[in-house]
């Protein structure tokens, strides 16, 4: 096979995954000529989106990290259904339905990078309607901001006071180290530290469910830490401190894969490699793909792409998934109003050893088409039955779902090599499987990592240009539109002509 691709790079990213796709823009963005190939035809591996047809293709075939895949159709008996399994099919390009869903806390890892390296360009972003939490058998929104806490029914006035006592208790906390709860409460609980404030159950479930989202061996430094994390993300984009990408999370992906193409990054789909070695005279490595040998100084690897033989490994589950389409979202009208939007809910089982996240979608995210609700469920994964570690979740949320509710659901495992860099026989970098956790923070800290071994010195994804900023060489940089520049470049650019005109006074 030949083909006009360059044969010496100084990174080959193999994958792209979140990870993979940011370790590759931010080499590509300090000057580093960048490769980056996939086995697959589509971008994001595991962090991927796919349509119906897609989803159920995947799901039917031999796949590294996406086993155990089944899915079922719930066709309804009533001829009234107004949604069958046919006319889903002809929507079917209507959906996008993540492999691993996640959401992102407004202040947190992913948006403050977005930002920083102006990637958000790229993005975009709806605020999460409602966190809700699991009391008394009922769904109910957890009130997020002053003014929720102050108008929602579900809590007396009495449970309004201590909620907000607390939250304010909560955020102070860390400013004065010689705080007596910090001193009284180091090595305990944060539910011992709850149930010392004499708050109510329904407070205490509140809190330990939808704010701090903790479990009750969650130390109490540990959960007064997720709890700020929760309330510095209020008040920002939305009433939640929550935002979910639209169009699904296989956007985010592709974001970063943008800029790395933008700073010269090549990309090829459906190239995989089959062997890695190492030059002796130059230490370089040599990469066979498609009959071809490839160099490069460095090598990153998703864990699902590793060339056979490289490395023999067990591969385990780690990520229990279900995907549900209904024609009916979950709670009352409160919390589907205008025909629903993005509401997140966690779930523990009732020894709280076991816990499991459901992100609730509708039409206005994106993913689905108008009328259709998609649940995504995921856990840690117990066994290599999908279905069976979700089942307690789904029992408990869709028991009372009718057959004309409820129109097709999706198992799968997420699974995970049990191995570490340290076992290759190269010195390849081999990024870590999705983990489960809400948001992005673990995928971000592990490219970093990454990163860092890579080019000690180099910044993380430093800030990239607006295209009007960019001036060409031999470029008169008076002769850009001064509209368009940022206040602090227009500013520039006026200082600079003002000392022009001094100038020529001055002469």
């Amino acid at each position: 096979m030949s083909d006009d691709l360059p044969d010496q790079f100084d990174l080959v990213v193999i994958g792209t995954g979140f990870t993979e796709s940011c370790i590759a823009a931010a080499a590509s963005r300090i000057g580093k000529t960048v490769l980056h190939i996939d086995l697959n035809e589509y971008y994001g591996d595991v962090w991927s989106s796919f349509n119906l047809d897609a989803l159920n293709t995947l799901l039917q075939q031999s796949n590294t990290m996406v086993r155990n895949g089944r899915f079922t159709w719930h066709d309804s008996c009533e001829e009234s259904a107004s949604w069958t399994r046919e006319k889903l099919l002809e929507k079917s390009r209507r959906f996008s339905l993540d492999l691993c869903p996640r959401v992102a806390y407004s202040a947190g890892e992913l948006v403050q990078l977005l930002i920083k390296s102006n990637i958000c360009r790229y993005a975009e972003f709806r605020a999460l309607d409602h966190v809700c939490m699991w009391y008394n058998n009922e769904l109910v929104s957890v009130p997020c901001s002053r003014s929720d806490v102050f108008n929602t029914k579900t809590l007396s006035i009495v449970e309004k006071r201590l909620l907000m006592k607390f939250l304010t208790a909560c955020n102070d906390y860390g400013e004065d180290k010689c705080n007596e709860d910090s001193l009284a409460f180091r090595g305990r609980t944060f539910l011992e530290y709850l149930q010392a404030q004499r708050v109510t159950d329904k407070i205490a479930t509140c809190v330990m469910q939808s704010i701090a989202m903790c479990t009750p061996n969650t130390s109490f430094e540990e959960g007064m830490q997720r709890t700020q994390r929760f309330l510095g993300s209020l008040g920002r984009y939305g009433n939640t401190p929550f935002l979910f990408p639209m169009y699904g999370c296989g956007e985010l992906p592709q974001c970063f894969c943008r800029l790395c193409a933008v700073y010269g990054g090549i990309y090829c789909l459906k190239r995989s490699v089959d062997r890695i070695t190492v030059e002796d005279s130059t230490n370089e490595l040599l990469l066979s793909s498609a009959g071809k040998t490839l160099r490069a100084k460095q090598v990153v690897c998703a864990p699902g792409q590793v060339p056979l033989g490289q490395l023999q490994s067990e591969v385990r589950a780690h990520i229990s998934r279900g995907l549900l389409i209904a024609s009916s979202p979950l709670g009352g009208e409160d919390l589907n109003k205008g025909g629903g939007g993005v509401n997140l809910l966690r779930l523990l089982t009732p020894d709280g050893q076991h816990e499991a996240s459901i992100i609730q979608l509708s039409h206005y995210s994106g993913t689905c088409p108008e009328g259709l609700y998609i649940f995504h469920l995921t856990t840690s994964a117990s066994s290599d039955d999908p279905a069976a570690d979700l089942a307690p979740f789904v029992e408990l949320l869709f028991g009372a779902q009718t057959p004309q509710q409820l129109i097709y659901s999706a198992y799968f495992t997420i699974a995970a090599p049990v191995t570490t860099n340290a076992a290759f026989t190269t010195p390849i970098y081999c990024t870590a499987p999705p983990s489960y956790e809400l948001d992005y923070d673990a995928a971000i800290a592990n490219a970093r990592e990454i990163f860092g071994k890579l080019y000690v010195d180099a910044e993380f994804l430093p800030r990239a240009p607006d295209p009007e900023e960019i001036v060409v060489d031999g470029e008169d940089p008076s002769a850009l539109n001064e509209h368009s520049l940022p206040d602090d470049l227009r500013a520039q650019l006026h200082d600079l002509q003002q000392a022009a005109q001094d100038m020529d006074i001055a002469e």
